[in-house]
């Protein structure tokens, strides 16, 4: 009878503990993850009607080596630039060891060009970074705020 009991109690224990494992939101679902980086959180505002392009921020930490992100691919735009570093264009970012690179809506920003659709509250968009050594980070781009 004891026996019974453990099994069923194990039983209902497990149950439980999947429900919540489904149900909770992981904590780390908005970090990203390459052998030399971590990039946590990328996340643009709602477009408005007939926006061209979208501001992407995130922080990129973690770094192991000396990185460079290279590229970034989105169903939701058919392009992507640095801008706010003197002399560069397209996606050419040096990320460094030990140091936490945040792109943002001030300063070096990562930004979407030619939007090929609105960008929506509250969604998520699939998202490929590129860096030079790291190689290619699936990640997703969230919609989290209204346009300013």
């Amino acid at each position: 009878m004891k026996n019974q009991i453990i099994s069923r109690r194990h039983v209902l224990q497990t149950g439980v503990a999947m429900g919540l494992t489904w149900a909770l939101p992981s904590a780390r679902a908005c970090e990203f993850f390459t052998p030399t980086l971590r990039v946590t959180h990328p996340w643009t505002r709602a477009s408005v009607k007939d926006a061209t392009s979208a501001i992407v921020c995130m922080k990129i930490d973690q770094v192991s080596r000396l990185d460079r992100l290279i590229g970034v691919e989105t169903p939701v735009a058919e392009g992507a630039e640095i801008i706010g570093i003197e002399g560069r264009s397209g996606v050419n970012l040096l990320v460094f060891p030990g140091q936490e690179t945040v792109l943002g809506e001030t300063g070096v920003q990562l930004r979407l060009v030619k939007l090929t659709q609105p960008l929506l509250l509250s969604r998520s968009y699939a998202m490929r970074l590129y860096f030079e050594k790291g190689g290619a980070m699936d990640a997703e781009l969230s919609v989290d705020y209204m346009p300013a």
